[in-house]
């Protein structure tokens, strides 16, 4: 369809879902009456296009000729009150508000990464790797989520396949990064100097990865310029070419960092299970199998026999963010019911 067919009614059982992040706003739409959660008619449209959530959702409606009664909404923000305001696209707006304009009996708005969460359940074999653990089989809870991108998401997923499923939304990308050895010393001396603190998400994330590169190729902190960084993408891409020992070495203390970041956010969470999701370790799957990372998810002294039952995937469904906004809108309808 086209923008210029006329939007009609839809099924009572079809809904809009979207994934809103900085730099894409993606669209689909979804049966919730299927067997499974699906995504029909996905489109990514550039935010820097439109001036407003509002006008985005409505340009899609009209690409695909619909008009749907429900929705849900992942967004890069928090989601817990009514006026919600992008943290990276100068896009805010009321959630009663946009309800009404849309036309919507119901509209859902979640955090982006509660959205990934949601999506746990609904992953076939196909959209998973598995780094540890049986790789088929009922998803045993509670689940750690857990996924470097732009930033650090992590999520907790509680509940079983009988009782359903409810994800909480959490902060623990902003827990202090403990460092172990000289390396990591140096690394949160670098990022304190540079932030005032060091988190977690500043050290696994996608500019994590080029201020752990800065460090290691010695690369100085001046008060007074911004040091000059390499591109993340660049530094993976030379890290998996194999000749550049600094981009390699720096993936790999990016691997290990993020091994034992697991491994804490497992023990806080009593997980049975954890999934990695984001962007970027989909991206590095061999290299983060040879890496220190399951050692240092590990080395937790008398609790390593607790974790070495704990099983480990990485996502790589390509819209984890749209398939878990519509499972939290199947859930909805659930416990409306």
């Amino acid at each position: 369809m086209n923008s210029s067919n006329a939007s009609k009614p839809c099924p009572a059982d079809v809904a809009l879902i979207a994934d809103i992040g900085g730099t894409n706003a993606r669209f689909a739409l979804t049966d919730l009456d299927a067997p499974s959660p699906t995504l029909r008619e996905p489109r990514s449209l550039p935010a820097s296009e439109f001036a407003s959530l509002q006008h985005a959702a409505e340009h899609y409606l009209r690409e695909v000729g619909v008009a749907p009664k429900r929705g849900a909404f992942a967004v890069a923000s928090p989601a817990d009150r009514d006026e919600i305001r992008l943290t990276n696209r100068s896009w805010s707006f009321s959630r009663s508000e946009l309800q009404r304009t849309l036309g919507f009996d119901e509209l859902r708005v979640i955090n982006d990464f509660g959205a990934v969460a949601w999506a746990v359940p609904a992953l076939t074999q196909a959209d998973r790797a598995t780094l540890h653990g049986p790789t088929t089989g009922p998803l045993r809870g509670p689940v750690t989520v857990i996924g470097p991108g732009t930033g650090l998401g992590v999520a907790l997923l509680v509940g079983s396949e009988e009782r359903g499923w409810q994800a909480v939304e959490t902060e623990g990308g902003h827990v202090s990064f403990a460092p172990l050895g000289d390396e990591e010393q140096a690394i949160a001396r670098w990022l304190t100097a540079q932030f005032g603190r060091t988190s977690n998400e500043r050290v696994l994330c996608g500019a994590g990865l080029a201020h752990v590169d800065a460090v290691l190729r010695g690369v100085t902190h001046d008060l007074d310029a911004r040091p000059a960084l390499r591109d993340p993408a660049d530094i993976v891409a030379a890290a998996l070419e194999g000749h550049d020992v600094a981009a390699r070495r720096a993936l790999a203390r990016f691997c290990a960092v993020l091994g034992s970041v697991a491994g804490d956010a497992a023990l806080i969470h009593g997980a049975r299970t954890v999934v990695i999701a984001g962007g970027m370790v989909p991206r590095f799957l061999p290299f983060l199998r040879s890496s220190a990372f399951r050692e240092r998810f590990l080395a937790k002294g008398r609790f390593a026999a607790y974790l070495e039952s704990v099983a480990i995937h990485v996502i790589t469904h390509p819209q984890p963010g749209l398939l878990g906004a519509a499972m939290a809108l199947r859930a909805s309808t659930r416990n409306a019911a």
